[in-house]
This record gives C-alpha cells, sequence and structure tokens, in this order.
C-alpha cells in the first residue's frame, strides 16, 4: 500500500502492460528520441556542423545561431514531434502506462542520444512536445508559460526552467495526475542540462534573446 500523500499526487498509475513490452516501447522511444533533427537538418541545409557553432548544442536555439531561421524552426518541430509521436503511438498501441513510459524514453533519447556517443541537447523542444502529446491543455499551459516568461524577461533558458518547473502542475489540475510524477522527473532533467545556464544567470551573463 502507498501512503495517502503519493496517491493523491498520483504516484500509483495503472500498470496494463507486462514488463518486456514496457522495456521495448522504451527502448523503441529512446532511439526515436536520439535522432539529432537539429545536426541532420544543419548538414542538409549547408549550414555546418552544429558542434562547432555557438554552444554546440543539437537543438533549435543552437540552429538559429546559424542564421537560418526555416532550420531553426524545422528543428524546433522535428524535436517536439519525436517525442509527440513516441508518446501517442504508444498510446494509442499499448495504453497510457505505455505512454508514459515512451515519454521517458524520447526524452533521455534527446539528452543522453546512442547516435552521438550519448551527449545531446537540453530536451525543451522535446520536453513541450512530449506534453502536449500526453495532455493537451497542460502541454499548451506550458508552452504559455514559456512564452511569458520569455515575453517578460527575455531570457529563453529562465522561460525553459520556469516551463518545466510548473509542467507537474498544470498535469494535475488538467485532470491528469498519474503524470505528475513524470513531470517531476521530466522538469528535473531540463533543470540538470541547463545548470550552466543558471549559473549564468545567478551571474548575469546569460545572453537574453536576440542578442549576438
Amino acid at each position: 500500500m502507498l501512503p495517502d500523500f503519493l496517491r493523491f499526487w498520483g504516484a500509483n498509475p495503472a500498470f496494463e502492460n507486462q514488463w518486456p513490452w514496457l522495456l521495448g516501447i522504451f527502448l523503441a522511444a529512446y532511439l526515436l528520441g536520439s535522432v539529432p533533427f537539429g545536426m541532420v537538418i544543419a548538414r542538409i541545409m549547408g549550414l555546418g556542423n552544429l558542434r562547432e557553432i555557438g554552444s554546440g548544442n543539437i537543438g533549435a536555439t543552437n540552429v538559429l545561431r546559424t542564421g537560418s531561421k526555416k532550420a531553426a524552426l524545422a528543428t524546433l518541430v522535428l524535436d517536439a514531434g519525436k517525442g509527440a509521436v513516441a508518446v501517442l503511438l504508444a498510446r494509442a498501441l499499448f495504453g497510457e502506462d505505455a505512454a508514459q513510459v515512451a515519454a521517458l524514453g524520447a526524452f533521455l533519447g534527446h539528452l543522453f542520444p546512442v547516435y552521438l556517443k550519448f551527449k545531446g541537447g537540453k530536451g525543451v523542444a522535446v520536453f513541450l512536445g512530449i506534453m502536449l502529446a500526453l495532455n493537451f491543455w497542460a502541454g499548451l499551459t506550458a508552452c504559455l508559460t514559456w512564452l511569458a516568461t520569455a515575453l517578460v524577461f527575455r531570457f529563453s533558458s529562465l522561460s525553459a526552467l520556469v516551463s518545466a518547473a510548473s509542467t507537474p502542475i498544470w498535469l494535475y489540475l488538467s485532470g491528469m495526475p498519474a503524470a505528475v510524477w513524470l513531470g517531476v522527473v521530466l522538469a528535473l532533467l531540463v533543470w540538470i542540462r541547463h545548470h550552466a545556464n543558471i549559473a549564468r544567470l545567478i551571474n548575469g551573463k546569460e545572453p537574453k534573446i536576440g542578442k549576438k
């Protein structure tokens, strides 16, 4: 039996699939999440090696530093899309427990991609794509939280941190308490991946959006 406070926060999701199936779903989602769309698009469009540009990150923000807004937008959509597709396919084929397992797998795949020797991105676009697929209203609120924070403070990293931290609350308020702990885990991973940005924010050295 779980303590009452854990039940209240949705820590007891129903597992409908056996663990071998869930493991297979996790691995499939991980491989999908590992696809480095930013690097693929940059290479196709002749923008160079992202590892040698800006922060060296594989996400849309660093793709934008190449000067191509189209490439950055495509990276944003595809990164968010791979997270959403993993969740939606798993849910359609196997159910809600599989959807949450796929969400974790796809997110870890982007952060630690096997194709790039486990050196991946920070996961913001994938995170938002996953949340939109898990619960559209929670995901939409997370996106609006990112936008509102960006408009007020003009820091992309701060927007990601605030959005990620608030998402477990949006999941609960949107009627999906069983996903709250997944939201907490993913949010913690986003914060961990932004440790350097957090240090720069504290020291006043983090560049604002649009600043070269």
